[in-house]
């Protein structure tokens, strides 16, 4: 799959989520509401699994629509989380491996952030956690909307302001790649490796040594850029030789696919 071209078709979104990690939807129903949306082609990105991919597939050849075997690998740099984008990877026993230990970690950092909300006050349990985790991953979304529905927040966001974000009192991190692992795994498995919403990282400084690396393309347009920072992160590109990409993050109703700033300069 060239994901240059597919840009240039339009009618993609190359940024979705379902239940096999954090999202609302399963991949099937991803599928069709991008299909009914008039996607052409869409990418299932899920954080750190590739279990909703089989599904999303066969969905695609039901609702006619092109679905790009994806993923979004969590690694770490100078303190900053940086999402890296797969887009046309193969399963390899190299990235099960890897996922299957990304997985084992999850497991135990959910069990931990659990136990540091409790020490807090608000106690939560596993159970509670897991009502709202279809998939096999535990991700921060689930263990948020514990929280709201207990009562300790208002909404999930508000867990994350105060507790789950990065260096907040309840935050653990997850098994620790770096970029250059992220990327190379997802190369080893035949697929391409983008930078995800740079400007989630909040330092172009960053961004400008990211870019450096071997990393393919990067994700330009986003529900959280605005026209300059798609503007910005096009010079970027250009400057690195990088291809540009750009999706929606779908997760919920809260997003939508398809509205993703594509057609900003």
């Amino acid at each position: 799959m060239d994901i240059k071209k597919v840009v240039e078709k339009g009618n993609f979104d190359l940024h979705l989520h379902t239940t096999a990690s954090d999202g609302k939807y399963s991949p099937s129903e991803v599928v069709q509401m991008a299909a009914e949306k008039g996607m052409n082609t869409i990418a299932i990105t899920d954080h750190d699994t590739t279990k909703g991919i089989g599904e999303a597939i066969n969905a695609g050849k039901a609702f006619g629509i092109t679905v790009i075997p994806g993923i979004e690998l969590s690694t770490k740099y100078k303190d900053k989380t940086i999402d890296i984008l797969g887009y046309g990877i193969n399963e390899t026993p190299e990235l099960s491996k890897v996922l299957e230990r990304i997985r084992e970690h999850r497991e135990n950092r959910s069990e931990v952030i659990i136990k540091k909300f409790c020490d807090l006050g608000m106690v939560i349990t596993s159970a509670d956690v897991r009502k709202y985790s279809k998939g096999e991953v535990i991700a921060r979304p689930h263990i948020a909307k514990a929280v709201v529905e207990k009562g300790y927040a208002k909404h999930t966001q508000e867990v994350f302001d105060l507790y789950l974000g990065d260096g907040k009192p309840c935050s653990e991190d997850k098994l620790k790649l770096s970029p250059l692992e992220g990327i190379t795994l997802i190369q080893n498995a035949g697929g391409k490796a983008v930078l995800a919403h740079p400007r989630l990282v909040h330092d172009d400084h960053i961004i400008a040594e990211l870019l450096k690396l071997p990393v393919d393309g990067i994700e330009v347009w986003h529900r959280k850029h605005d026209k300059n920072d798609v503007k910005r992160y096009k010079k970027m590109a250009g400057q690195y030789n990088k291809f540009i990409t750009g999706g929606s993050d779908f997760h919920s109703d809260e997003h939508m696919i398809g509205e993703f700033g594509y057609h900003i300069i």
